[in-house]
């Protein structure tokens, strides 16, 4: 979880993730994550309910749900573990939409020294 928890943090630094917000979900959820420099492996994939809990740690900016055409207002306010989780259930992250994003997600993981594993079939 370090691994991930570095790459969190990295991406947020650089603002990689900004304006790939579903892409950057569906990549996490849909797909493995290997580091290429020393093929470490950071993800096989994770649950909605994980993405929500890490979103959380790194207090991930909570406005950022609006690059998915919700309003921050209307998701849980007290809890962000489950504020994100609503989020994540809203932005349909196993629909095609969600697919190419993860695909040009992907593209901006490769060019930070990262391998990112094809999108699930079905």
């Amino acid at each position: 979880m370090d691994a991930l928890s570095a790459l969190f943090d990295e991406l947020k630094k650089k603002g990689q993730a900004g304006g790939n917000l579903l892409g950057f979900l569906h990549v996490l959820i849909g797909r493995s994550i290997t580091r290429v420099s020393d093929k470490l492996v950071i993800s096989k994939g994770l649950t909605w309910r994980e993405v929500a809990a890490i979103l959380k740690k790194v207090r991930w900016d909570p406005e950022a749900v609006r690059e998915l055409g919700l309003d921050p207002d209307e998701l849980p306010p007290r809890d962000r573990q489950r504020y994100w989780y609503t989020a994540i259930v809203q932005a349909k992250v196993d629909g095609a939409a969600a697919a190419k994003a993860g695909d040009r997600f992907a593209d901006v993981l490769r060019g930070l020294d990262y391998e990112v594993g094809a999108a699930p079939h079905g």
